[in-house]
């Protein structure tokens, strides 16, 4: 079933099996709200599936009090969105509109039930997706930014919500919006993040936002997970599904948004099925729901900064908050990031007008300015086409004399017959000039320096894989690279010189750095990293025998 092809306003209209209901019934119990009562406060934790029986749950606007939607949650129908999968939270308070009774189950005993009914599963899962979908795209949350366009920290966090597809407002610090002008006000005018009511985050930081969501899942030091995946780009995603599918007991670490560099990317238009290209972004939203469903976990934004071995053989990670991890295998899938330039100036202006990643939040900074894209890669190709929209123009900054070696021909014929992109060959930045923002870049260009007014800078150069933590466990090449397969003397392709810890997509030394062959290295790991899994567990039960 096309999870998010369907419409939901058709899907209220299908209501659940009744053999499904009384499976929910059967694990749930009855529960009675008076008119006006809460079912579930802002920021409740979704650890119960709720279907209503009789009356009606609202939306409450969480500044005034008063009904949200015009529409409400009748009889047939169950409140939550896809947040229920992985154990998150209320994004907007629900309260019974009149007299209400709902049955009530677990949710840990609903996801077991789901597992066993597929049918229901699908039903379930399509709603909570389409709901989650319309509540990002039509901005319904009680998650407030004030001034991303100001403030590189407030930034981030829009860039985490918008990357994880979790639904907010953004307001800029001069909006002429009613709610936007109410809302600056009463943080006196300057950049914050208010998740609902009137107190403002006092560190608005993504880590922040994730604790408060239920997003950093916290995890027990005396939990030991069958397989942990560090990074949750479209290899580590995929590895998540099939890990999930193969019942394994998996917990995906990803240290900034799901999607990893892939996530960054506008319009991908090569990847089988999608004829029409689709974000990168939304194609691993649609990864992650499938392991969701299968019961992999993710936890976000947490870093992985140390590995030990232990004499069992498994391994404990460390956090970045020096919280720790344990498992019986490793899959590295932390991919790479786009390297820096060698600029005075440059990491004060990131955020504020130098930025990694072209999606539609960095492309609302693009209006009314020319655009400086540096890079000769498909990412930087996509960004160009895309950012062309809102931009004045864009430049694209290759150090190259050509692009045939490194970008698609379908994007390089594109960018060339554009009137809105130039392609500066033989060309880098030598200096970016603006206090606290970004007001212009100087190119030296085979006919001397050019400087180019821009409030926009993307650098999409070079690949920096993300392994400083594993270079005293495990054989890196000389870039830093993970080795595996025959250059360790490993069978599997994927893993790497110590047992029982795997590398998959860019991250792995020789892959394709293609998201397709990124999918296809993460589904394929599994069934080896399954194999040692297994193995493991028929150790661990003959010492416990014994």
């Amino acid at each position: 079933m096309e999870t998010f092809g369907d419409d939901l306003e058709t899907m209220r209209r299908v209501p659940l099996a009744e053999d499904h209901v009384a499976a929910i019934c059967e694990i749930g119990h009855e529960c009675s709200y008076a008119q006006g009562e809460m079912v579930a406060e802002l920021g409740a934790a979704m650890d119960r599936f709720v279907y209503v029986i009789e009356g009606e749950i609202e939306v409450v606007d969480p500044f005034s009090g008063e009904r949200l939607l015009p529409s409400g949650l009748g009889p047939t129908q169950f409140m939550g969105d896809i947040a229920f999968l992985n154990g998150g939270t209320y994004t907007l308070g629900m309260r019974a509109a009149k007299p209400t009774r709902t049955i009530e189950a677990p949710r840990e005993d609903m996801l077991d039930l789901m597992a066993r009914v597929p049918e229901l599963s699908d039903h379930i899962i399509t709603v909570f997706a389409a709901r989650r979908r319309r509540q990002f795209e039509e901005n319904r949350s009680a998650i407030k930014l004030i001034g991303a366009d100001r403030d590189a920290d407030v930034q981030r966090c829009e860039r985490f919500l918008s990357r994880n597809r979790i639904p907010f407002q953004s307001y800029d610090l001069d909006t002429s919006d009613e709610e936007g002008s109410r809302l600056c006000h009463l943080v006196d005018h300057e950049p914050a993040v208010i998740l609902g009511g009137d107190k403002p985050l006092d560190e608005p930081t993504p880590r922040a936002i994730a604790k408060a969501l239920n997003l950093d899942l916290s995890v027990g030091e005396n939990e030991t997970v069958d397989l942990l995946i560090v990074g949750a780009g479209p290899a580590g995603v995929a590895a998540a599904v099939y890990a999930g599918a193969e019942g394994m007991r998996a917990l995906a670490v990803e240290d900034t948004a799901i999607g990893g560099q892939a996530g960054t990317s506008s319009r991908i238009e090569n990847y089988m099925g999608f004829p029409t290209g689709i974000s990168g972004t939304d194609l691993i939203y649609r990864g992650q729901i499938q392991a969701l469903k299968f019961g992999t976990r993710f936890a976000m934004p947490r870093r992985v900064e140390g590995l030990e071995e232990l004499d069992d053989h498994s391994f404990c990670v460390t956090l970045d908050d020096g919280a720790t991890l344990c498992a019986r295998a490793i899959l590295v899938a932390t991919g790479v990031q786009y390297r820096r330039l060698p600029l005075a100036g440059l990491e004060e202006l990131e955020g504020a007008g130098v930025f990694y990643a072209a999606t539609e939040m960095e492309a609302r900074f693009c209006r009314n300015t020319e655009v400086v894209v540096v890079g000769g890669g498909n990412s930087a190709g996509q960004a160009a086409m895309y950012l062309s929209r809102a931009a004045r123009h864009v430049h694209v900054v290759v150090r190259g004399n050509s692009l045939a070696d490194s970008m698609s021909d379908y994007l390089t014929r594109r960018l060339e017959a554009d009137a809105r992109v130039t392609l500066h060959y033989g060309t880098q930045v030598s200096e970016l000039h603006g206090e606290g923002r970004l007001s212009a870049v100087t190119l030296d260009t085979p006919d001397g320096p050019l400087e180019i007014q821009s409030r926009a800078l993307f650098i999409m150069i070079g690949a920096a894989p993300n392994t400083g933590w594993l270079a005293d466990h495990i054989e890196l090449d000389d870039r830093g690279f993970v080795l595996t397969g025959d250059r360790v003397d490993r069978d599997s392709a994927y893993e790497t010189s110590r047992q029982g810890i795997f590398a998959v997509g860019d991250v792995r030394a020789g892959s394709v750095k293609r998201v397709a062959s990124a999918v296809g290295e993460g589904s394929v790991a599994v069934s080896r990293i399954w194999a040692h899994v297994d193995q493991m567990r028929r150790a661990e039960a003959i010492g416990a025998a014994a």
